[in-house]
C-alpha cells in the first residue's frame, strides 16, 4: 500500500526543468480533470457554503451581500484560484515547496499559507462534529428535541457528546485521506458532489414553498442598497477566502496534482460554478426558513454561527415525526458531506507540509497530521463547556482561531501572492502554465487584477479591517 502510495509523479507533470528543482516523490495524481474539479469544487464547497455563507448574508443585508459575494467571486476569487493552481501544477509542489521553487527568497509567502490550513482544520472539525450529532439525531428519531430552543446551546456546552463526535469526524477524513489522491480524495468526490447538489437543490426548493418563506426570498435575493456597508465588503470579502478554499495552500496543492493536459481556466470556472451555485440555494435553505417560522427579525437574523443549527430543525419538525426524520436526516447528510470533502482537503494539505518539512513517508505524514488535529481541537471543543470563561476579545477559542485564519492570515497570504505573482516572477509566468492548453482568454484581464487591483483593494479593505478590531478605525 505504502509503495503504491508513494509513486512518482508522472514527468509531464513534474515540469522539473522550468521550476529549476526536483519534485518530491509523494503522490499520485488526479487521473482526469472531473476528477480534479469533483475534488476541487469538493474543497470550495463545504461547510463555508453550507453553514456560513447563509448566516453571513442573512446578517449583512441578504441580496446586496449576496451581489457583493458573487461580484468578488467572479472578478478576486477568479484571478487568485487560476494563480494558486497554475503555481501548483507548474512546480507540483505543497505551497511551501511551490513558492520555494519559484523564488527561495519568497518561502515565507509559503509557510504563511501553510499556517492557515493547520490552524483552521482543527476548528473545522468541531464544526463537522456537530454537524455529525444533528444528523444522528434526525436518523434516531430525535429531530423534535433537536427542532426545541436550547438544544443546540445544550449540546456544545456538554463535555462529552461533542468530543465524541468530533473525534468521528477527524477518524473518518483521516482514513479517506490515508487511502491517497486517486483511491481517497479523488473517488469520495466523484460520489459525495453530485449527491451535494441534488440534495442541497431538493431541499432549498422545499423550503421556498412554505407559507411565509416568500419574505425571506425576497430579503436573500433581492439587493437594498441601503443596507450596503464597508461591513457587508469585510464579510463577503473573509466568505470568497473560506469559500473557496483561496489563500490557504489547498488549490496550490490540488494544482500540483493536476495533469498537464488539463485546462486551468475552464477548470476554475466549473469550481466557481460549483461553488457559488450551493452557497445560493444553501442561503435559500437556511433564510427563508428563517422568515417562515421566526418571523425573520433582526435578532433571528443576527445570530450568527447558530442559525443554521437552530431554524432548520424546525422546518424539519413541521413535517411531522416520520416526514421531519428523513427530511431532516437528509439535510444534515448533505451538510456532513460537504463538510467532509472540505475537511479531506484541508488535512490533505497538511499531509503535503508535513511531508514536504519533515521529509516523512504519506503514511507517516497522515498519522501525524490526524494526531495533531485532535489535539489542536481540544481548545476550540472545550471553549463552549469547561473553559467557556477563557474568551480573548470577547471571542470564544474557536471565534478567535476562525478570526486570524480567516480576517488576518488569509488576506495576508492573498496580498502576497498578487504581489508575488504580478511582480516577483512576473505574471507571464503563470499565464505560460495556463496557455499550454490554448490561449488564455482572459489574460489581460487577469493582469490588471493581480498586478492592481486585487493588491490594492485586499490591502485597503485588511488595515481598515485590523484597525475597527482594535478600536483604532470605528466603522
Amino acid at each position: 500500500m505504502e509503495e503504491k502510495e508513494n509513486l512518482s509523479r508522472s514527468a509531464e507533470n513534474a515540469d522539473e526543468a522550468r521550476v529549476g528543482e526536483e519534485t518530491p516523490k509523494k503522490h499520485s495524481g488526479f487521473t482526469s480533470k472531473i476528477g480534479f474539479v469533483l475534488a476541487a469544487a469538493g474543497s470550495a464547497v463545504g461547510l463555508g457554503n453550507i453553514w456560513r455563507f447563509p448566516y453571513l448574508a442573512a446578517q449583512y443585508g441578504g441580496g446586496i451581500f449576496l451581489l457583493t459575494y458573487i461580484v468578488f467571486a467572479l472578478t478576486f476569487g477568479f484571478v487568485l484560484m487560476i494563480a494558486e493552481i497554475a503555481i501548483g501544477r507548474k512546480t507540483g509542489k505543497s505551497a511551501v515547496g511551490a513558492f520555494r521553487a519559484l523564488n527561495k527568497k519568497f518561502a515565507f509567502i509559503g509557510i504563511l499559507c501553510s499556517l492557515v490550513p493547520i490552524l483552521i482544520m482543527p476548528y473545522y472539525s468541531v464544526i463537522g462534529g456537530w454537524v455529525g450529532k444533528y444528523l444522528a439525531a434526525f436518523v434516531s428519531g430525535n429531530g423534535a428535541a433537536a427542532a426545541t430552543d436550547g438544544y443546540f446551546n445544550a449540546f456544545i456546552s456538554s463535555s462529552w457528546q461533542p468530543l465524541v463526535f468530533f473525534f468521528a469526524f477527524v477518524t473518518v477524513t483521516f482514513v479517506i485521506v490515508l487511502l491517497g489522491v486517486e483511491k481517497g480524495v479523488e473517488k469520495s468526490s466523484k460520489i459525495l458532489m453530485p449527491i451535494l447538489v441534488v440534495l442541497t437543490i431538493g431541499v432549498a426548493i422545499y423550503v421556498m414553498t412554505v407559507p411565509g418563506a416568500g419574505a425571506g426570498i425576497k430579503y436573500y435575493l433581492l439587493p437594498d442598497f441601503r443596507k450596503f456597508s464597508i461591513k457587508t465588503v469585510f464579510a463577503a470579502l473573509g466568505q470568497l477566502f473560506y469559500s473557496m478554499s483561496l489563500a490557504m495552500g489547498i488549490m496550490i496543492t490540488y494544482g500540483s496534482y493536476m495533469k498537464k493536459d488539463a485546462k486551468i481556466e475552464s477548470s476554475v470556472h466549473q469550481i466557481e460554478i460549483f461553488d457559488t451555485g450551493i452557497a445560493l440555494f444553501a442561503g435559500l435553505m437556511v433564510i427563508p426558513a428563517t422568515f417562515a417560522f421566526s418571523g425573520g427579525s433582526p435578532e433571528q437574523l443576527g445570530q450568527g454561527p447558530g442559525l443554521m443549527f437552530v431554524a432548520l430543525p424546525k422546518v424539519f419538525e413541521s413535517f411531522g415525526s416520520v416526514a421531519g426524520g428523513v427530511m431532516g436526516s437528509f439535510f444534515f447528510a448533505l451538510v456532513l458531506f460537504a463538510a467532509l470533502t472540505s475537511a479531506i482537503s484541508l488535512m490533505e494539505t497538511v499531509v503535503s507540509i508535513v511531508i514536504d518539512f519533515a521529509k516523512l513517508s504519506r503514511r507517516k505524514a497522515c498519522v501525524v497530521t490526524y494526531a495533531g488535529t485532535l489535539v489542536l481541537g481540544l481548545p476550540s471543543l472545550f471553549g463552549f463547556s469547561i473553559w467557556s470563561g477563557f474568551t480573548v476579545g470577547g471571542m470564544t477559542i474557536l471565534d478567535m482561531f476562525d478570526f486570524i485564519s480567516n480576517s488576518v492570515l488569509m488576506p495576508v497570504v492573498a496580498l502576497l501572492t498578487c504581489v508575488f505573482v504580478g511582480y516577483i516572477v512576473n505574471s507571464q509566468t503563470v499565464i505560460d502554465e495556463i496557455e499550454l492548453n490554448g490561449p488564455f482568454r482572459k489574460k489581460r484581464f487577469f493582469n490588471v487584477m493581480i498586478k492592481y487591483v486585487c493588491p490594492i483593494c485586499i490591502a485597503v479593505i485588511l488595515i481598515t479591517s485590523v484597525l475597527n478590531v482594535f478600536g483604532i478605525f470605528k466603522l
